[in-house]
C-alpha cells in the first residue's frame, strides 16, 4: 500500500523464524518438484496429507486438488467455473479465486500496525495473516480450514478428518513424529495434521527464488529491453506505481527482500464476476476483511470496521503468470487484463463495468454503495477521472506485464 511501509514489511519477515529446510541438487534445480529425499519427518507426513485425496466428503480431493504445484501451488481441483474452485460435491463452489500457497510462508502472522501513509499521517493497517481475509493467523491455522469447510473438503468434524488419517497408510508416521497418543484427542490430532501440512508448505518447493528476475538481481542474467522497461514502470511512482503495495528493496540484490507484497489489504473496487455461482443473487457481496471471523476483537478500540468492507490481502507477484485469474472473485482472465484494469479503471470505466437502467455506469458493482467510499482512489495509477489520459498506454501496459513473467520460477 505504502512504500513508506517497506522498511517495517522487510522487519516482520527477518523476525519470522522461517526456515528453509535442507535441499538437494535437484530439488534446487526443480522448483515445483517436492523431492522427498530432501523432507525431513515432519515435512513428509505434511506432504502425505497435502496429496491425501481421501481426506474429504466424498473422498477425491485433496490439498493439491486447489493447489497444484505445476501452477505454483494454485488451481481449482477441474471446476467447470474456472474462476472459483470446486468442492468434493459437485455442486458446490467457492466464491473467491485460490490464492497461491507459494511464498505464503513468508506471511507475517495477522495483526493491525499503526503505519504512515502518503499524506504523512499514522492511521491503522491490518497486515499479514492467511486467506484473502487474513481470517488464518499462520499456516498451520490455514490448513485446517479447508477439511471442514462444506464448500471444500466437506468434513463434518474434526474426528471425521482424523478418522481417516488414523486408516491412512502413513498414521504410523503421524504416531512416531507426534507421539503413540496423536489420535487419542481429535483437537490435538488436527493440531498435529496441520502442523505437519504447514511444515511442508515451508520448504523449499514453494518459495524456490528461482526466477529470471532472481537471476538479474544476482548478475547472472539480463532483461530485454521491454522487461527492462516493464521493471521501471513497475517502480515509478507516477507511472505503474506497483512497487507501493508489490515491494521490494531497490537498494537489495537479495530476492528475498523482494517478496512483490507488502501484506496489506486493499480495496480496489473490482468488477462483479458473473460466473460465480452466488453472485446471481444481487443481494450477496463478498466484503473481504470486515467479515473476517472476529475482527472486531481483533481491530484497535476506535477503528471504523466499516472502513475495511470491500478490502483483500495483497498478493504476492511471484509466479503470477502461473496463477490466473486474477483478482479476488478471479473476475480478470489474464495477467494484462488486470494490469489494464489499474490503468483505465477510472479513465475508461466503460470497458470494465455493466450500465445501469438509466444508461450509467455501474461502477464498483461488487461493493453495496455505501462502502463504494472504501475504494482505493488516491494512489497512482487508481488517481484518474473518467475522459484523462491513463497513467499508462498500452505499450507500458505490455512492458509491465513482460516484466512479471520474469517473476515466474524456472526449473
Amino acid at each position: 500500500m505504502n512504500i513508506k511501509f517497506l522498511t517495517s514489511t522487510l522487519v516482520l519477515i527477518s523476525l519470522s523464524g522461517i526456515a528453509f529446510a535442507g535441499t538437494s541438487e535437484a530439488a534446487k534445480n526443480s522448483p515445483f518438484d517436492t523431492d522427498e529425499a530432501s523432507l525431513n519427518e515432519k515435512q513428509l507426513i505434511g506432504k502425505r496429507l497435502f496429496e491425501d485425496a481421501n481426506l474429504s466428503e466424498p473422498a477425491g480431493v485433496s490439498c493439491a486438488s486447489c493447489h497444484e504445484a505445476s501452477r505454483a501451488f494454485q488451481g481449482n481441483n477441474g471446476s467447470r467455473v474456472p474462476t472459483v474452485a470446486k468442492g468434493s460435491q459437485d455442486d458446490k463452489f467457492g466464491t473467491r479465486n485460490v490464492p497461491t500457497a507459494a511464498y505464503a510462508m513468508m506471511s507475517p502472522s495477522f495483526h493491525f500496525s499503526k503505519e504512515k501513509n502518503d499524506e504523512g499521517k499514522e492511521e491503522w493497517m491490518a497486515l499479514g495473516g492467511q486467506f484473502l481475509d487474513g481470517r488464518a493467523a499462520n499456516l498451520r491455522e490455514q490448513a485446517e480450514g479447508p477439511f471442514l469447510n462444506p464448500k471444500e473438503m466437506n468434513n463434518a468434524s474434526k474426528k471425521t478428518v482424523i478418522d481417516k488419517v488414523r486408516a491412512a497408510g502413513y498414521a504410523p508416521l503421524l504416531k512416531k513424529a507426534y507421539g503413540k497418543h496423536v489420535f487419542d484427542n481429535p483437537d490435538k490430532a488436527m493440531f498435529a495434521v496441520t502442523s505437519a501440512i504447514a511444515a511442508f508448505e515451508k520448504t523449499h518447493a514453494f518459495a524456490p527464488f528461482s526466477s529470471k528476475f532472481d537471476r538479474v538481481l544476482k548478475g547472472k542474467d539480463t532483461f530485454t529491453a521491454e522487461e527492462a522497461k516493464g521493471f521501471e514502470l513497475f517502480k515509478d511512482p507516477q507511472k505503474g506505481n506497483c512497487i507501493a503495495c508489490h515491494v521490494g528493496d531497490p537498494k537489495s540484490t537479495n530476492p528475498r527482500d523482494w517478496l512483490f507484497t507488502d501484506y496489506s489489504y486493499d480495496n480496489l473496487g473490482l468488477p462483479r464476476n458473473p460466473d460465480i455461482p452466488e453472485n446471481a443473487n444481487a443481494d450477496v457481496f463478498d466484503l473481504g476483511l470486515c467479515n473476517q471471523d472476529g475482527i472486531t476483537k481483533k481491530a484497535p478500540k476506535g477503528l471504523d470496521i466499516d472502513a475495511l468492507c470491500g478490502a483483500f490481502k495483497v498478493p504476492t507477484l511471484r509466479d503470477i503468470a502461473l496463477t490466473p485469474p486474477y483478482g479476488h472473485n478471479g473476475v480478470f482472465k489474464t495477467l494484462r487484463d488486470i494490469v489494464k484494469f489499474y490503468a483505465t479503471r477510472d479513465t475508461n470505466p466503460d470497458e470494465w463495468y455493466p450500465r445501469k437502467a438509466d444508461g450509467s455506469i455501474d461502477k464498483f458493482n461488487d461493493l453495496p454503495s455505501q462502502y463504494a467510499e472504501n475504494v482505493n482512489t488516491k494512489e497512482v495509477p487508481l488517481d484518474r477521472k473518467a475522459g484523462e489520459q491513463p497513467r499508462l498506454n498500452d505499450q507500458e501496459v505490455d512492458a509491465i506485464v513482460a516484466f512479471l513473467n520474469t517473476l515466474t520460477d524456472e526449473k
